[in-house]
C-alpha cells in the first residue's frame, strides 16, 4: 500500500475525529447552569463497585454515608441505589467501556459513588477496551477533577483541578497506526473546555479564600492546545482580580512540589487533563499516598466521586482485598456530601478522618494481615464518627 492511500485513509479517521468533537463544542455551548440540590425532591446516589479492590472499599464508604445520612434515606430525601455490570468480565463481554444498559443506570442518578476499576494495557492479553473511567467522564460532561492535599503540619493545602474531559484523554482510544512506521494520538482542546474548568477553580479560590493559582502546562513545548489553555484561563482571571495567577511548567511544577520552602506557596493549581493526573498523584504521595486520596468529578447534570487509585487486582489475587485502605473512598464521600449541600457532615467526616489516620492512629492498614483489615478500619471511622456527636 503506498503512503498517497495511508494518508486518505488517515485524512478520513482525523475527519471524523474533528466531527465528533465540533459537535461536543456545540453540545457545551448549549448547557445550562449546575443542578441545584437543594431543589430536588430526592437526591439519588448511585453506588459502583467497579473491580479488583473497588467493591470493598466502595462498600466501606457506602456504610459510613448511609450512617451518616441515615435520616435523609428515612425521610425520602436521598436514595442509594446500587449499579452492577462495571466489572472488568462484563465490559470485555460488551465490548465496551461501559455497558449501554449501565450507562442509562447511571444517568438515571444524580450522584455516583465509584470503586476503582481495571482498564486492560495494550500487550495485556486483553481486549483493549476504554477506561470505564474516561468513558464516564465524557458520557456524563464530568469536566471538572478535583483533587484536595493536606498535610498541615508540613504546610501544604493544595486543591489541584484538572481538566477532565479533554487533552490527551479526549480521544486516547482512537489513535492509529498510519503506517507501519508511524501512529497518531491527539490532544484535545476547546476554548469552551479551558473556560469552563477555569471558572470552577477560580469561584472555588474566592469562596475558599484563596489568593493564589497556579496555571501549569508545557505550552513552551506544546504551543497550540496548552497556549490556548492559558489564554482562555487568564481570560477568566480578569474577572478575579484579587487572586494573583501565575504559570509554571508541568515538569518544574513535579520538582516545586517537593521543594520544601516553595511547595507551601501553592494554593490553587490548574491544568490541562494528563499535567493533572500525574501531578496530583504525585501530590497524594506527601498525604500517605494515592490510597489516602479521593476525589470529586463534576459536571452541570451530574457529579461523579472515586478514589484516585487503581483497583490493585494484584491484591485480589494475592488474597488481600480485605485489608485494602479505604481512605480514598472515604475522602472521596468528604467531597460527596459537601457537593450535594451537606457541609457540616462533610466536615465532621473529615474530622473523624483526621483523628483516624493523623491523630489517635488506634488501627494502621498497611495493605497485608500486618494491619487492620478494611472493615475493621471504617468501623474505627464510625466509632470515632459517634464520638463527635
Amino acid at each position: 500500500m503506498n503512503n498517497s492511500v495511508n494518508l486518505d485513509k488517515a485524512l478520513e479517521k482525523f475527519r471524523k475525529i474533528l466531527e465528533e468533537q465540533l459537535i461536543r463544542v456545540e453540545d457545551m455551548k448549549s448547557q445550562g447552569d449546575f443542578v441545584d440540590y437543594a431543589s430536588l425532591d430526592k437526591i439519588i446516589i448511585g453506588v459502583c463497585g467497579g473491580d479488583g479492590i473497588g467493591p470493598t472499599i466502595t462498600a466501606a464508604a457506602r456504610e459510613v454515608l448511609e450512617y451518616i445520612l441515615a435520616d435523609e434515606v428515612s425521610a425520602g430525601k436521598i436514595e442509594f441505589r446500587d449499579i452492577g455490570g462495571l466489572t472488568l468480565e462484563n465490559r470485555i463481554a460488551h465490548g465496551k467501556a461501559i455497558p449501554d444498559d449501565v450507562l442509562a443506570e447511571l444517568k438515571a442518578c444524580h450522584i455516583v459513588l465509584k470503586g476503582p476499576t481495571t482498564t486492560p494495557q495494550k500487550g495485556s492479553g486483553l481486549p483493549n477496551i476504554e477506561s470505564a473511567n474516561v468513558a464516564m467522564r465524557r458520557e456524563l460532561d464530568l469536566f471538572a477533577n478535583i483533587r484536595p492535599v493536606r498535610v498541615p503540619e508540613e504546610g501544604i493545602d493544595w486543591c489541584i483541578f484538572r481538566e477532565n474531559t479533554e487533552g490527551a484523554y479526549a480521544v486516547g482510544s482512537k489513535g492509529f497506526n498510519v503506517t507501519d512506521d508511524i501512529a497518531v494520538d491527539f490532544t484535545i482542546t476547546t476554548k469552551q473546555g479551558s473556560t469552563r474548568i477555569a471558572e470552577i477553580a477560580y469561584d472555588y479560590a474566592r469562596k475558599n479564600g484563596k489568593t493564589r493559582v497556579s496555571l501549569v502546562t508545557k505550552a513552551n513545548v506544546i504551543k497550540t492546545t496548552d497556549g490556548n489553555f492559558l489564554e482562555d484561563c487568564h481570560r477568566v482571571a480578569e474577572s478575579y482580580p484579587e487572586i494573583t495567577t501565575d504559570e509554571w511548567y508541568a515538569d518544574i511544577m513535579t520538582a516545586k512540589l517537593v521543594d520544601t520552602k516553595r511547595r507551601r506557596d501553592f494554593q490553587v493549581l490548574l491544568l490541562p487533563n494528563l499535567y493533572g493526573d500525574i501531578i496530583s498523584d504525585e501530590a497524594a504521595e506527601f498525604q500517605g499516598g494515592v490510597g489516602t486520596a479521593g476525589c470529586a468529578n463534576v459536571g452541570k447534570r451530574y457529579a461523579m466521586f472515586e478514589a484516585i487509585h487503581g483497583s490493585a487486582p494484584r491484591m485480589v489475587n494475592e488474597g488481600r482485598a480485605k485489608f485494602a485502605d479505604p481512605c480514598s473512598m472515604l475522602r472521596a464521600a468528604v467531597m460527596l456530601l459537601s457537593h450535594i449541600g451537606y457541609q457540616t457532615e462533610a466536615d465532621k467526616l473529615a474530622r473523624a478522618l483526621d483523628i483516624c489516620t493523623l491523630e489517635e492512629k488506634k488501627l494502621v492498614i498497611t495493605g497485608r494481615d500486618t494491619g487492620a483489615t478494611t472493615k475493621e478500619f471504617s468501623d474505627y471511622v464510625l466509632e470515632t464518627l459517634k464520638s463527635l456527636g
